[in-house]
C-alpha cells in the first residue's frame, strides 16, 4: 500500500548501488523492513479512527499530510508548468485520492491483510504484463490462482469490499504507468509533489464536511495523522535511502512481502485472523511476484 505512498514513482538506484559496502546493504535492508512494518502500522492506525471519520476523513487527512511532505521534499514550481505538464499531474492527482480511499474503505469492508493482497495485484499486473517469459506466464497464473481462492463464494463474502480492493489495484497501476509520464516531462519529484497538493486539495471540502458531520475526537485525528505519517512520510523518505544501497532487484523482492506484513499486523494489532485459504491465496500473490523479479535478468 504504498503509494502512498509510498506513493510516488520509485528513483531509480545508481549504479554505485551494486558495489554498495555490505554495512550499507545492511541498513538498507533494516530500513526496508522498518518502511514495509511503517506502511501497515499506518493502514492498521488508521483504521481505528474508523469509527470517528470514516474512511473518507482518514484519507482526508491522510492526504494532507502526504501533500505536506511531498510538497516539502519536492518544490514543484507550480508556476513553471505547462497544460502539457499539469494534464498528468491532475490525472495522477485523482487517481491517488481514489486509491486511497478505495484501499480504505476495503481495509474497513475486508480486513488489512486481504485489501493490501487485492491492491497489490496493480503493480504486480503491470510487471507480468510487460514481461514475455514462460515462467512470467506461470506466475500470473499462480497469481490467479491464489485471487481466485480469496475471492471464492462464502456466506460470509463481502463483494463490494473486494471490489474495492481491485479498484485500488487499478489504480495503483495507473498510478505508476502516470507516474512515469509524469517524470518525463517534469524534472525531479515535482511532478508527484504537484499530484499530491491537488489532491490534498480535492479532499478539503470532504475533511470540512466531515469535521462538521461527526466532530472528531483528539484520540481519532491522532491516528489519522499517524496514518498519514507512516503510510506516507516514512515509507517515501525511507524508499530515498534505500534505493542507494540496495538493488532494485532485492528491492523488488521485499516489496513483495508487503501483503503478508499487512496479515501479520492486521493479525497482531487489530486482530483481524484468517484462514488457511486466504493465508494461502495471499502467499500465492506474494510466490508469484517473487518468482518473476527473481527470474528476471539485468
Amino acid at each position: 500500500m504504498r503509494p502512498a505512498p509510498a506513493s510516488v514513482d520509485r528513483p531509480q538506484p545508481s549504479s554505485a548501488t551494486a558495489t554498495a559496502p555490505e554495512g550499507q546493504r545492511f541498513a538498507g535492508v533494516v530500513t526496508m523492513v522498518g518502511s514495509g512494518l511503517s506502511n501497515q502500522t499506518g493502514a492498521a492506525l488508521g483504521s481505528l479512527a474508523f469509527p470517528v471519520l470514516g474512511p473518507l476523513g482518514v484519507v482526508a487527512v491522510r492526504q494532507y499530510v502526504a501533500a505536506l511532505v511531498l510538497l516539502a521534499v519536492g518544490r514543484p514550481g507550480l508556476h513553471r508548468f505547462t497544460w502539457w505538464q499539469w494534464r498528468p499531474v491532475l490525472l495522477l492527482a485523482v487517481v491517488f485520492g481514489t486509491m486511497n480511499l478505495s484501499l480504505y474503505t476495503a481495509i474497513d469492508r475486508i480486513g488489512l491483510g486481504l485489501a493490501v493482497t487485492l491492491e497489490f495485484l496493480g503493480p504486480l499486473t503491470i510487471a507480468l504484463a510487460a514481461a514475455r517469459r514462460r515462467t512470467d506466464a506461470c506466475c500470473a497464473a499462480v497469481a490467479a490462482a491464489g485471487v481466485v481462492t480469496l475471492m471464492r463464494p462464502q456466506p460470509s463474502t463481502d463483494y463490494v469490499g473486494m471490489g474495492l480492493g481491485l479498484l485500488a489495484a487499478v489504480c495503483w497501476a495507473s498510478y505508476i504507468l502516470l507516474n512515469r509520464t509524469v517524470g518525463q516531462r517534469i524534472p525531479g519529484a515535482g511532478g508527484s509533489a504537484a499530484a499530491a497538493g491537488v489532491s490534498a486539495l480535492m479532499f478539503l471540502p470532504v475533511g470540512i464536511a466531515v469535521v462538521l458531520h461527526r466532530p472528531p475526537t483528539l484520540s481519532a485525528v491522532g491516528y489519522a495523522v499517524a496514518a498519514g505519517v507512516l503510510s506516507s512520510a516514512v515509507p517515501y523518505l525511507a524508499d530515498l535511502f534505500t534505493l542507494r544501497r540496495v538493488p532494485a532487484q532485492a528491492f523488488g523482492l521485499f516489496m513483495s512481502v508487503n501483503p503478508v506484513l499487512a496479515a501479520v499486523v492486521g493479525l497482531v494489532g487489530l486482530g483481524q485472523r484468517l484462514g488457511w485459504a486466504e493465508w494461502a491465496g495471499i502467499g500465492a500473490v506474494v510466490a508469484a511476484n517473487s518468482l518473476s523479479i527473481a527470474t528476471r535478468r539485468g
